[in-house]
């Protein structure tokens, strides 16, 4: 029996990881003076209204004697664990995954793997372990499952503000300021484990301009959609889905995620983005 493990970072509510049977071990935000567990000590909305406030917040990784704890625990009752987590371009959790790994010598019971991606995405690739495993696979065979599941995934992000990204030093305050100016945003996609810019558009042209590259990729192919949103703007969720049901993708599955404390932080509030993934 394979245990699966991940991080906070995909987002998944506490309660559906738990229905899921997986174990999310939390990131940690700073702000205000007060260090808090992603999700489990502090609300996403709590985030976005300190940044909307211009109030400012930093985040930490697991530390490698968390992640050491957890999978002593668990190899007491499974055979082994699957620990996915967010890109290693991203934080240093999945480096101290690995050296938890290491100090155990159990030999080769915990597999860590990169995902190279965060939020979403890696939500996807956490339930693909996570059904493998209870279908009976072994460690290898669940963890192919759930990489396929990543290497076949596309999603993309744009922001609301530039502010935030200036204000996290991803860009120059000249370049919020012209970005601000005419109206153009970054749209976003995990590239080799970094978040990058693919390409740029209007404001108001974004969400079509996403949905259209997602279209595009997959064409006729049955798909299972996610609309990621930063904060519960329920006008604008319901938006989104019906952009997403008026561009031609053939949803068969779809949900809405929340970019929770730790990844708004970075991104800023009002950020939204499409995921789609083909059905087997």
């Amino acid at each position: 029996m394979i245990a699966v493990v991940t991080d906070s970072t995909c987002d998944l509510h506490p309660d559906q990881a738990r229905g899921l049977g997986i174990h999310v071990v939390p990131l940690q935000i700073t702000m205000q003076g007060r260090t808090l567990l992603d999700w489990q000590e502090i609300d996403p909305d709590a985030v976005y209204d300190h940044m909307r406030a211009g109030g400012e917040a930093t985040t930490t990784p697991v530390p490698a004697t968390t992640f050491a704890d957890l999978y002593r625990t668990l190899l007491k009752t499974h055979d082994s664990v699957l620990s996915v987590h967010l890109s290693g371009q991203l934080s240093e959790t999945f480096k101290h995954a690995q050296q938890a790994a290491a100090s155990l010598g159990e030999g080769g019971r915990v597999l860590v793997v990169d995902t190279e991606v965060a939020g979403a995405p890696l939500a996807e690739i956490a339930m693909a372990a996570s059904a493998a495993a209870q279908e009976g696979a072994d460690l290898k065979t669940a963890a192919a499952r759930a990489q396929a599941v990543g290497q076949s995934l596309y999603a993309e992000m744009s922001v609301a503000s530039l502010e935030y990204l200036r204000r996290g030093g991803r860009i120059s305050r000249a370049q919020a300021f012209f970005g601000n100016m005419l109206g153009v945003r970054p749209i976003l996609e995990f590239d080799q484990g970094k978040l990058k810019a693919a390409r740029r558009a209007k404001v108001d042209q974004a969400a079509g301009d996403m949905l259209a590259s997602l279209k595009a990729r997959f064409g006729d192919t049955p798909v299972s959609a996610t609309i990621m949103h930063a904060g519960r703007d329920s006008a604008r969720i319901s938006a989104l889905r019906s952009a997403m049901a008026a561009s031609g993708l053939n949803v068969q599955k779809g949900r809405v995620q929340l970019m929770g404390p730790v990844i708004g932080a970075h991104v800023g509030p009002g950020t939204f983005g499409f995921l789609a993934v083909p059905l087997s």
